[in-house]
């Protein structure tokens, strides 16, 4: 191992961890935030500008100052205080919209538009995006949610409706024949049309709603003695708060007026439901990170990237550079020779190779003839080992012994006797 610098500055290291800082919450954002853009396809909802929308409602409220919001989860819509604005399309669940209005008796009020006109996009160089044209009347199917209200829509052969009237106010739609009504026991009327069928509505329940009494002009103090318990408003006819319908000046005073009312509160967030219209997203991950109780575990991790960071800007001298994963020279040629006999399980062979090894280095150290056999070596070697008074076996022995060993720790031991015989011959 050898020391070597830093290949990157501190300032470096520094932006790098910035900027894969900012990337991931970057990522966190997108993921929580990914809803297809603002919504303006052309449907029902709050994200609609053409006639059928609602965006024109959104924006009147914003224009006042309000706190507008447009939610796509579901688990929001359902804990959201405030007012909450619905806008279902004919074909939604009846029990998922039950579950939505029934989760918020007493968080905040529910305003319910029906819907009404089927209309597809505008095909035309000079339509705008969004833009619809409105081909015809669907009713909605909600089985399973306010089931003892009826709703039904006139057609083009029908009577007109006369408007709408609220009290001494009165204002047109847009087309007086298709008008869609609500009826129903436990409704009490808001906005009626001309012939005096219920345009809006609300139920008709244990709850104390004074603002809707003042809108009415009714009795102040009528109603239930749940004061805790808020409203659940129907709007029959969306003509009243649609785009459409906003164009007479009359209709746009009366949507506010209603939607004022029905929050009863100016302080508190008015939001429009997206998820039914098919905006629905989850929850942002980056805010959800710093809600309890996922709150612990990002102090936790944000320390211990600090204890991290503080770790790598302030380590104990440089990097140490390791050395080559394959040795050179002949130690290495040695060690790569010696690890494949003991990986093959062939150490014992080299056990008489190393004493015949041995035996020619001791005679060639003490000076012997050559030409004489193996036997009259290891005699002559035991021999100076008798006249210098060596202790320990005679390296014949030594030698005989460590050719029958057979395991490892054998040759190894035996092997040892004759380097130590040879150490003290030579």
């Amino acid at each position: 191992m050898s020391a070597a610098p830093s290949p990157f500055s501190r300032g470096t290291v520094i932006g790098m961890l910035l900027v894969g800082a900012l990337a991931f919450v970057a990522l966190l954002w997108f993921l929580g935030n990914s809803t297809g853009g603002s919504g303006n396809d052309g449907g029902a909802h709050v994200g609609g500008k053409g006639l059928n929308g609602f965006a024109g409602l959104a924006q009147m409220l914003e224009s006042e100052g309000l706190d507008v919001q447009r939610l796509r989860n579901r688990q929001t819509i359902e804990s959201t205080p405030g007012l909450l604005i619905l806008t279902p399309p004919a074909g939604a669940e009846g029990k998922d919209i039950a579950k939505v209005v029934d989760a918020r008796r007493y968080i905040g009020p529910t305003l319910v538009i029906a819907p009404k006109w089927f209309a597809t996009g505008l095909q035309s160089e000079k339509a705008k995006r969004g833009w619809v044209q409105i081909l015809s009347t669907n009713p909605p199917e909600w089985p399973g949610f306010a089931d003892n209200v009826t709703v039904e829509i006139g057609d083009e052969k029908s009577a007109p409706a006369s408007g709408w009237r609220l009290g001494q106010r009165r204002g047109k739609l847009p087309d007086d024949r298709q008008v869609e009504y609500g009826s129903g026991k436990g409704l009490v009327p808001i906005v009626d049309a001309g012939n005096g069928k219920i345009l809006a509505a609300w139920l008709d329940d244990d709850g104390y709603y004074p603002g809707l009494n003042d809108l009415v002009g009714i009795d102040p103090d009528y109603g239930g003695d749940d004061e805790d318990l808020y409203p659940v408003v129907f709007v029959f006819e969306p003509d009243l708060m649609d785009n459409w319908g906003l164009a007479d000046k009359a209709t746009a005073l009366l949507a506010r007026d209603l939607v004022l009312a029905t929050a009863d509160n100016r302080s508190q967030p008015f939001a429009f439901d997206m998820t039914f219209n098919g905006f629905g997203a989850s929850r942002n991950l980056l805010t959800l990170a710093f809600e309890p109780p996922f709150l612990a575990a990002t102090i936790c991790l944000f320390l211990a990237a600090l204890a991290v960071a503080w770790r790598a800007l302030h380590r104990f001298g440089p990097a140490l550079t390791q050395g080559p994963e394959i040795a050179m020279g002949k130690a290495a040629l040695v060690g790569n020779a010696a690890g494949l006999i003991r990986r093959a399980g062939r150490v014992h062979l080299a056990a008489a190779p190393y004493a015949d090894a041995v035996r020619e280095r001791i005679a060639l150290a003490l000076g012997l003839p050559r030409g004489l056999s193996h036997e009259e070596i290891e005699r002559l070697i035991d021999a100076a080992q008798a006249r210098r008074g060596i202790p320990g076996p005679t390296f014949s022995s030594a030698a005989r012994h460590l050719r029958d060993a057979r395991k490892p720790h054998d040759v190894t031991k035996r092997a040892l006797v004759l380097q130590q015989i040879e150490r003290l011959l030579k």
